[in-house]
C-alpha cells in the first residue's frame, strides 16, 4: 500500500522527492530548451516559472504563447505524475518541489512568480521562494 507524504508538512520528504525529482524533469526541461519558440518566449519575458512548477504565461500574450505553454505544462505534468508514483509522492508535491528548483534557476532577466503571486523579474540575487521550498 502506498502512503503519501503529508502535503508540504515533512521536510525531509520535500528533500527527498526534490533530490530524486530533477532527474526527472531534466529530460523534459532539456527538450524544453532546445525549443526556440520557449527560449524567445523566455527571453522576452513572455513566460516565467510559477510556483507550482508549471510555465505560466506573463500577461496578455497571443494564441502562440498560449499553446506553447499548454504543450509545456502537459509535458511537465506527465513528468510529474510519473515521478510522483515512482516516490509514492502525490503530483502536486512533486510538481511544487520541481518549482522551488526552476524558480532558483532561473537567470537574471528572467520572469518568475513571487510569493504574492505577481510575475518578478529574476535581478543579480536570488529569487523570492516560498518559506517550504526544501
Amino acid at each position: 500500500m502506498r502512503t503519501p507524504l503529508k502535503t508540504f508538512a515533512a521536510p525531509a520528504a520535500l528533500a527527498l522527492v526534490a533530490a530524486l525529482g530533477g532527474l526527472g524533469l531534466s529530460v523534459a526541461a532539456g527538450a524544453q530548451a532546445r525549443d526556440p519558440a520557449y527560449a524567445a518566449a523566455k527571453a522576452a519575458g513572455q513566460v516565467g516559472e510559477k510556483r507550482d512548477g508549471y510555465l505560466g504565461v506573463v500577461g496578455t500574450q497571443g494564441a502562440d504563447i498560449q499553446a506553447l505553454v499548454r504543450d509545456i505544462n502537459n509535458k511537465r505534468r506527465a513528468v510529474y505524475t510519473s515521478k510522483a508514483a515512482s516516490l509514492s509522492s502525490t503530483i502536486d508535491e512533486y510538481a511544487f518541489t520541481t518549482g522551488c528548483r526552476l524558480i532558483l534557476e532561473t537567470s537574471s532577466g528572467e520572469k518568475y512568480q513571487g510569493l504574492d503571486g505577481s510575475w518578478k523579474t529574476r535581478g543579480a540575487g536570488a529569487p523570492e521562494r516560498d518559506a517550504k521550498c526544501p
